[in-house]
Parts: C-alpha cells; sequence; structure tokens
C-alpha cells in the first residue's frame, strides 16, 4: 500500500504541473519582419555537434555578414550543453546556459547525447518545454518521387513531456502520456495555417485513436474542430501503423502533403520519411512556439564516428538546410534562396570515407552562395 501511495502522490504532482503548464501557454508571438535586431544562438552540442555546427556558423555568417556588421543581426555562441557539464549540473540544462539561451531570439543547436537509464532527461525535451517550441516541423521533398511532405508534429506533451516521471512499483513500471486541448488546438492551427498560406489541399491526421482513446481520441476530434475553419482543405484519419506503410506506398503516399501527428508517433514516422530522402543525416527540422524558435538536425550526436576517428567526416548537410529553415523563419527569405540553391547544387556530393570531407562539403556550399 505503501508504495501504491507514493505512486498516487506522485501522479497527483505530474497533474499539478501540467495544469500549470496549460496556464501558461498563451505568449505574444515575435514579428521578425519588424525586429530592429534579432539573436541568433548557436549551440554546439555533443559528438559530431561542435563539428556540424561549426561549418553551419561560417555560411550563417557569409549570408548575414552585412547586417552583422550593422547590428540588425547577433550570431551568439553559447557554450555548456554538453553531456559532461549536464552530467556534473544534474540538469538538462544547467540553469547559466538556459538564460543564455532566453536571451535569444531563435536557436541554431548541433545534437545532443541523452544519457540512457536514470532520469536525466534530454536536452531536447527540456529546451521544448521551457521555451514552450509546440511545433517541430519537418519538411520532405524528393520531387523525382512526387513526394512533397511537410510534417506537423506536436512537440511539448504526449509521452516525451512525461517520459522521465513514471513511477515504479514491486514488478511494473508505469508512464504516463498527456494530452490537453490547447496544446491539440494551437499544433493544429500551426498545420492547418501551413497548409493555407502555401497551396496545399490535403491535411492527415495521424493517430492510434483505436486504441489510445483518451488522448489521442481527444487529439483527434480537436484537430478536426480546428478543421472546420478551412473548408477548403481535404481532411483524412490515419492509424500511424497504416501510416507507416503508406509512406512507401506508391502512388497513394503522392497525395500526402501536410501530416498531423502527436509527439512520439511524428518522431518515429519523420525519420522513416527522412531516409526515403537520403537518411536522417541529411534531414533538419524545426522546432517552433510563439516566442522562441529553436532549429536542428534531426540525427544524434554519432559518438561513435567520434571513437572511430571519423568526425572530420560528418555530413553538414542536416545543419545546413536547418540553417535554411531559420533564416526563413526570421524572414531573411533571400538568403535562405541562397542557402537552399546552394544545397541544391552540391547535392550530388559524397561526404564519407568513400567520397569527401565534411569541411570540404561545407566549402563548396560556401563557393555556390
Amino acid at each position: 500500500m505503501k508504495d501504491i501511495t507514493m505512486a498516487c502522490e506522485a501522479f497527483e504532482t505530474i497533474l499539478k504541473e501540467q495544469m500549470a503548464r496549460i496556464a501558461n501557454m498563451r505568449t505574444e508571438k515575435t514579428d521578425f519582419s519588424t525586429k530592429k535586431q534579432v539573436i541568433i544562438g548557436v549551440i554546439d552540442g555533443d559528438g559530431i555537434g561542435p563539428i556540424i555546427t561549426a561549418h553551419a556558423y561560417h555560411v550563417l555568417a557569409k549570408l548575414l555578414s552585412e547586417e552583422i556588421e550593422a547590428g540588425s543581426v547577433v550570431l551568439r555562441q553559447i557554450n555548456g550543453l554538453t553531456i559532461e557539464n549536464r552530467m556534473a549540473c544534474g540538469q538538462p540544462i544547467p540553469t547559466a546556459v538556459l538564460e543564455e539561451i532566453k536571451a535569444c531570439d531563435v536557436l541554431l543547436k548541433g545534437p545532443t547525447t541523452t544519457p540512457h537509464g536514470g532520469t536525466m532527461e534530454s536536452a531536447n525535451v527540456a529546451m521544448r518545454r521551457e521555451l514552450d517550441l509546440y511545433a517541430n516541423c519537418r519538411p520532405v521533398c524528393i520531387p523525382e518521387k512526387n513526394i512533397d511532405w511537410m510534417f506537423y508534429r506536436e512537440n511539448t506533451e504526449g509521452e516525451y513531456v512525461l517520459g522521465s516521471k513514471g513511477v515504479e512499483l514491486p514488478g511494473m513500471a508505469v508512464d504516463f502520456k498527456v494530452t490537453t486541448d490547447l496544446g491539440t488546438r494551437r499544433i493544429a492551427r500551426a498545420a492547418f495555417e501551413y497548409a493555407k498560406q502555401n497551396g496545399k489541399h490535403h491535411v492527415s491526421i495521424v493517430t492510434k485513436a483505436n486504441i489510445m482513446k483518451k488522448t489521442d481520441g481527444k487529439f483527434t476530434a480537436i484537430a478536426h474542430e480546428v478543421a472546420k475553419d478551412y473548408p477548403d482543405i481535404t481532411v483524412e484519419d490515419y492509424y500511424i501503423d497504416i501510416m507507416t506503410a503508406n509512406l512507401l506506398k506508391e502512388p497513394l503516399r503522392e497525395k500526402f502533403q501536410v501530416i498531423l501527428l502527436p509527439n512520439l508517433y511524428g518522431d518515429i514516422i519523420t525519420d522513416e520519411a527522412a531516409q526515403l530522402q537520403g537518411g536522417v543525416g541529411t534531414a533538419g527540422s524545426a522546432n517552433i512556439g510563439d516566442r522562441y524558435a529553436m532549429f536542428e538536425a534531426i540525427h544524434g550526436s554519432a559518438p561513435r564516428m567520434i571513437q572511430r576517428g571519423q568526425g572530420h567526416y560528418a555530413n553538414p548537410a542536416s545543419m545546413l538546410k536547418a540553417s535554411a529553415m531559420l533564416l526563413r523563419h526570421i524572414c531573411r527569405t533571400e538568403a535562405a534562396q541562397r542557402l537552399e540553391k546552394a544545397l541544391d547544387a552540391c547535392a550530388g556530393l559524397t561526404v564519407g570515407p568513400d567520397g569527401i570531407t565534411g569541411a570540404q562539403y561545407a566549402e563548396a556550399v560556401m563557393q555556390h552562395l
């Protein structure tokens, strides 16, 4: 009985924390089209992170050189989000580092390592929560296969937000999942607004609502409520298991345009989609909130590459694609287009032991800017 009482107390604490989070969701949106100064924080991360982030830093510095000189853009290096510092501080984001992060407007972040086991929360999960980065946006575009997808993954709820707060009883472990009305409504609104503004006419809502009837059921119902405000957009429901198959099924997959999902499903299926594009090492993603935004590669820190002494072969394409997304977000469209065209021009280059180094790839991109 003592164990059950402790578990109930832990669950009560979780519910109170989530109610407090809901109360703090509404914030003013940053308008980058009128902002006089934009501060871009650059975070190295772990493993190959410092290597590929350095390449992206130099590309951004070249693209934004005039604005940096004028003071309208600031590139600010943020140190201390390493696994060593996080473990030493016992915090997923050390307090001093979080203060530096919150002094920026947008972030370009290298991959970070999450310890296996224990209770240390992922730095990414903590950052999404602290900055309320509720929309994870991942594009997958393969013109030769008629694929043009944009995934909108809810980023601050689901299993991940409570992933380190489960309870253990003798012979049993229980984790939790949370879905809120406000959290679902705003990610659904973001997905439908993207569709409307970009001439898309099809939104797929992907859940497992036939099994997770309360949480996924709520997500589906609220998404359909939001959809009523967009009568020109076709909406279809899919279960996550069949959707993973549909992304591989030709020609069915060609009809998908905007795909809206809860957190866990979005994390998994976007890696599958990225593999079709050339692998997770080539894809970038955006984590967007009303006040802050963070842009990153979708792959991990690749510690084995460092251990094998192959860090110089780390492909910076993912960080450069994330940089292009960052530039568009802060209304530097011309710079974003220059970078995107340069990346397209370098699409045939192979980075790795049988090709060129990451530095050579970045230099090739720079030459095409």
